[in-house]
């Protein structure tokens, strides 16, 4: 017979504290393995808020690809409001996301010096969850796996990653069988290339925006990418003003150009044609 804690008020409304193993809490969110998972390499206080920091934001990462890989099969069996939710979940999760930014954003050079060796050559572009993100979003580039080849289970879920049609592959078919003049260099073309702007899909959004009555539920979708887009661009460009503010122009870590290599990034628009089009309604 098990002895009951002796609780202040303790009655039928009582939580139960009494567990035979570890609390049913702890089996399912494993929060002693994530409380656990720090391994500082410098005697230096700040070390743990960037450690964590960027933990927490691999963390966002995976529920992020798990929302748009959703919105990808949802879209590929032409289930709009389900992709419409995981896209809408996605955008309240990159919120979150971009907010990770703010205990990192204020680092001056001294401060972030002081652990940077730990670092090594590591790099936020080493980031396997990252760049299926990415690849998710059409910025397919094969030269982006090379740092993973001594991972065997991270490179193959990048190749196929690489492989598959992005999420917004799946919007332009979508739109094609909606009866949408996509060109079939678009819809034909190798889902492991980089999606580049096409003066054609930007007529098709144009059309779309310019008839909303018709297009309704084309134009909500289309909103909901130009949410996720806008949402990528401000995660780049807080990523940017971090880094100028943390390390300035030097040499970035694992050998980037740092804020240079950043700064390109920073003007690349997600799902370009959604944004150019707007000129043309």
């Amino acid at each position: 017979m098990s002895h009951a804690p002796d609780v202040p008020g303790a009655g039928s409304d009582a939580p139960n504290l009494d567990f035979a193993g570890t609390t049913p809490y702890e089996d399912y969110v494993q929060a002693d393995v994530l409380t656990h998972l720090q391994q500082l390499r410098s005697d230096d206080p700040g070390e743990m808020v960037f450690l964590v920091t960027t933990q927490v934001m691999e963390l966002w990462f995976t529920v992020i690809v798990h929302e748009w890989e959703t919105a990808s099969r949802a879209l590929r069996e032409d289930r709009i409001p389900l992709a419409m939710d995981a896209l809408k979940r996605s955008a309240d999760e990159l919120v979150a996301l971009n907010a990770s930014w703010r205990p990192l954003g204020r680092l001056t050079p001294g401060q972030f010096n002081a652990y940077r060796g730990a670092l090594g050559e590591g790099s936020g572009f080493q980031s396997a969850m990252y760049r299926r993100m990415e690849f998710l979003l059409g910025d397919k580039s094969a030269s982006m796996l090379v740092p993973h080849r001594g991972a065997p289970r991270v490179h193959a879920e990048l190749e196929k990653a690489l492989q598959e049609p992005s999420l917004y592959d799946e919007v332009l078919r979508l739109l094609a069988r909606r009866g949408l003049p996509v060109p079939r260099s678009v819809l034909d073309r190798d889902p492991a290339r980089r999606h580049e702007p096409s003066p054609e899909v930007e007529e098709v959004w144009a059309a779309i925006y310019a008839d909303p009555d018709r297009y309704a539920e084309l134009v909500r979708l289309g909103e909901a990418l130009t949410d996720v887009g806008e949402l990528m661009w401000r995660w780049r460009n807080d990523h940017l003003v971090a880094t100028r503010r943390a390390m300035g122009s030097k040499t970035g870590t694992g050998g980037s150009a740092g804020v240079a290599w950043l700064e390109k990034r920073a003007t690349k628009s997600v799902f370009p044609e959604l944004w150019t089009a707007r000129s043309n309604v």
